[in-house]
């Protein structure tokens, strides 16, 4: 049975949409700005706007296609720079702005992050430069803008797909093939992710994470008859440049068959509550989902985010479904006030965010920032994308770029309060564009703690060059019972470290003139075993060894037992313990001292007490020390290891005048 009643014209504004971007929106900014309890796994959000975006798009190309015949691409394009550019320009040159105020490590490739926003290309920028969507300690200022790339190189590529698809006779074709498009980037994410690829590069790329957006074409194609969103199946395809039309465009020639009727059940009472009970329950997946933290593995890379992808489909079906009491209720006053504004909140909260801590909060980081910060950001983002959306956003969407400015400058010649207001208007925008040439002029191309870390490694290699390292053989048990009574020297020391020893090598080997240091970044005392073990194996092993691995991560009693195993009775062992805004320091340090005070053998070097005084001589992560913040760390491990010595010389000195005793007690007649 199929119902005889006139096609009505598609609404102007789908039910529950609205409420679907104020959805998505939500779970991503609670996932920025409140981690990671709340919603550890909020990043899928991300994905909600893809589906939405796939289906908006591909069905929008539909409505032109029936009404006109044709895709004009050039009005295409038009319409989604109005839309899409304003709102961009104005947050990247106020924050750009205020990234210059503020200064430090927020300007770190500032000019390349401008540049991948101004190309629609910042996910393949941020790629190349080696950014980390899910690396907290230096964020890009613009990093959330990775996904805006995506979605614009889509805008870009599909009107000129979109013709292709046309040529396919039925929906159910259309859907199955964009259907297929998804799962071959879905596979393609697990395969780069299971081989042990980058998950940044597989989250972040335009290939391997389209497969939301093509859910999205999918379902606008599979719904179209139900939307009265449909054509007849065209006998040929044909490209064109004339008629007025702004640009190329594709144009059908006539000849397909009517429109089809839609079927009567679509509109009953029990395809209504069906569709509504679905998009319920896929409502309470994503925020199921959004509960779950993220793994470096197939499980999330594609596997959560493609779970993500389904449920939005599956509520965006029950939304736009005709009668629906679901889009109804998704698309309440509040949700549509949050959905409207959903692109101007998604651009502003991240930059907003990491200003914010590194103005008020430096001693955090964007996912240890505190609720107070996050507060306040979600203020100033609800704030700043309500002013952008009525200032600048509509009145260009409505009018475009040229007129929006002339009716700017007729202000010029009404009142004195609307001269005013325009000539303030006016000046601040040309601060603004000051400000934000400065910060892109000044912009470095590494933090702060990346120019530490080269500047140890660089000291480190220039000592190497000039004096190798003698290899050291394991000393007996004479040679550490009773050591001479002077400073140890650095070629009786093997140190091991993470990026701050790194940091700290020039003072090393300024201070300790011939130490072997082994040190890199990113590594945990879970290593340390395994690293001194080798070092004992190929004879570099020295008397007194150094371990400073407390910055990346907690202390595991066994762990220490086992390097303390390798190191052996007849070496001594120096803790380093660790100085970082993170929030296992605390154990971290009290770990090393209770096993320092249960081992004879080993001592710990209070790097943490030593430079608690003189954060000025950190880098701006409050972790790695720069030249003067080294010394302090060299001086801290000299005086351990010179510590430890003079209680071996005490214990060695102890034990032989006990000897003498009992040796002279014995010859006593």
């Amino acid at each position: 049975m199929t119902s005889t009643a006139p096609s009505p014209r598609p609404p102007a504004r789908l039910a529950g949409l609205d409420g679907m971007r104020a959805i998505a929106v939500l779970l991503v900014v609670v996932y920025h700005l409140f981690p990671p309890a709340v919603l550890p796994g909020g990043f899928v959000g991300v994905d909600v706007f893809f589906v939405i975006s796939g289906f908006l798009i591909t069905s929008l190309l539909l409505r032109e296609h029936i009404s006109t015949g044709r895709v004009a691409l050039g009005h295409f394009w038009q319409r989604r720079a109005r839309r899409l550019v304003p709102a961009l320009a104005v947050v990247v040159a106020v924050c750009s702005a205020l990234a210059w105020i503020v200064g430090g490590d927020v300007l770190v490739d500032l000019d390349d992050q401008v540049l991948g926003a101004a190309t629609f290309s910042y996910n393949w920028v941020s790629v190349a430069g080696g950014g980390g969507y899910f690396a907290a300690a230096t964020p890009e200022l613009f990093r959330n803008f990775w996904s805006l790339a995506v979605e614009e190189q889509f805008y870009v590529l599909w009107p000129l797909i979109f013709p292709l698809f046309l040529l396919l006779p039925r929906a159910r074709a259309r859907t199955a093939a964009a259907i297929a498009l998804a799962a071959a980037s879905a596979v393609w994410m697990g395969v780069v992710v299971a081989g042990g690829g980058d998950v940044t590069r597989a989250y972040f790329g335009t290939d391997t994470h389209a497969f939301g957006l093509l859910l999205g074409v999918g379902l606008a194609f599979l719904l179209a008859p139900l939307l009265r969103v449909t054509d007849a199946a065209p006998a040929a395809l044909v490209a064109t440049t004339s008629d007025g039309a702004r640009g190329p465009h594709w144009r059908t020639v006539p000849g397909g068959a009517p429109l089809a009727a839609r079927p009567r059940w679509v509109d009953s009472r029990v395809a209504r509550r069906v569709t509504g009970a679905a998009g319920v329950l896929a409502l309470a997946g994503l925020v199921a989902l959004a509960m779950v933290p993220q793994t470096a593995s197939t499980a999330t890379f594609p596997g959560a985010l493609l779970a993500a992808s389904l449920l939005s489909a599956i509520a965006i079906v029950a939304g736009v479904w005709p009668g629906s009491w679901f889009g109804r209720a998704i698309d309440v006053r509040p949700m549509r006030w949050i959905g409207d504004r959903s692109y101007g909140i998604y651009l502003w909260h991240w930059p907003l965010l990491v200003l914010a801590v590194a103005a008020f909060a430096p001693d955090a980081t964007v996912a240890t920032a505190p609720v107070w910060i996050g507060l306040g950001v979600l203020a100033a983002t609800a704030a700043a994308s309500a002013l952008s959306l009525r200032y600048v956003e509509t009145p260009v969407r409505r009018h475009g770029f040229r007129a929006s400015m002339r009716m700017l400058a007729t202000r010029l010649q009404g009142g004195p309060g609307a001269r005013l207001r325009t000539v303030g208007v006016a000046l601040s925008g040309a601060l603004v564009l000051a400000g934000a040439g400065a910060a892109i002029a000044v912009s470095p191309d590494e933090t702060s703690a990346e120019a530490a870390v080269e500047a140890g490694r660089a000291a480190l290699e220039k000592a190497l060059r000039e004096a190798p390292a003698p290899i050291a053989p394991t000393p007996s048990a004479t040679d550490t019972a009773t050591p001479a009574a002077t400073d140890i020297t650095g070629d009786q020391i093997s140190a091991v470290g993470d990026s701050v020893m790194l940091a700290s090598a020039g003072g090393l080997v300024e201070r300790l003139p011939g130490i072997d240091v082994d040190a890199e970044v990113s590594r945990s005392m879970w290593a340390a075993p395994e690293i001194v073990g080798d070092l004992d194996a190929t004879g570099r092993l020295r008397p007194y060894v150094v371990v400073a691995l407390g910055t990346n991560g907690a202390v595991d009693p066994s762990t220490l037992e086992q390097l303390a195993d390798t190191v052996g009775p007849k070496r001594n062992l120096v803790l380093v313990n660790a100085y970082a805004p993170r929030d296992w320091i605390p154990g971290v340090n009290a770990e090393l001292a209770a096993f320092a005070e249960d081992h004879r053998n080993v001592i710990v070097a209070d790097w943490s007490g030593a430079i608690a005084p003189h954060e000025d001589l950190l880098a701006a992560d409050r972790i790695h020390p720069g030249a003067a913040g080294g010394r302090i760390f060299a001086d801290t491990v000299a005086a351990a290891v010179d510590e430890i010595a003079d209680e071996r010389r005490e214990y060695a000195a102890a034990r032989a005048d006990r000897l003498a005793e009992i040796l002279s007690a014995d010859l006593t007649p």
